[in-house]
């Protein structure tokens, strides 16, 4: 499984990264490409201008996503409101999940936080079900996520650094 050698390309990408956007996209090309049942990876960021909407940031899939989401909507809402992973094995039975595309059976959202406040999503929705129910497939994302995190926590820094 790619899992561990992509976890090492996207810590060692981190660390040159000028911007967490910049990660993002890299991120989610390279995952798209390398597991094949993330049919779609991307990542919603807490509007700056909208403290109650998401955004939608760098992706990558095979279908244009919603370019915002409202906190009270969706999955990615749902874990952006509660700072929780979600879950759902079979979108078609969660009611929380805003339809883009009827090929998604599953689909992952992780908070990213930083300094105990969310600043964006990542969601990784695939077309087969259950997709994310092993634990490797979960940890891995959270994973991803709290690389991102660090490099959000690590620019947020340096700005207050240089204000």
């Amino acid at each position: 499984m790619p899992h561990k050698y992509l976890l090492k390309e996207f810590e060692d990408f981190s660390g040159s990264a000028a911007t967490p956007e910049i990660l993002m996209q890299h991120i989610a090309q390279r995952i798209h490409m390398h597991i094949p049942r993330y049919n779609w990876v991307g990542f919603y960021l807490t509007s700056k201008k909208d403290s109650s909407t998401l955004t939608l940031g760098p992706y990558t899939g095979s279908f244009t996503p919603n370019a915002t989401i409202s906190l009270n909507q969706g999955l990615c809402g749902s874990a952006a409101t509660t700072g929780r992973v979600i879950i759902a094995d079979n979108v078609s039975e969660d009611p929380r999940y805003i339809q883009v595309s009827d090929l998604v059976k599953a689909q992952i959202v992780v908070p990213i936080t930083v300094m105990g406040k969310v600043v964006a999503v990542l969601n990784v929705e695939s077309y087969f079900a259950s997709a994310f129910k092993p634990p490797i497939e979960r940890d891995f994302v959270e994973s991803v996520a709290k690389i991102v995190a660090k490099c959000f926590a690590k620019n947020t820094a340096m700005a207050f650094a240089h204000a």
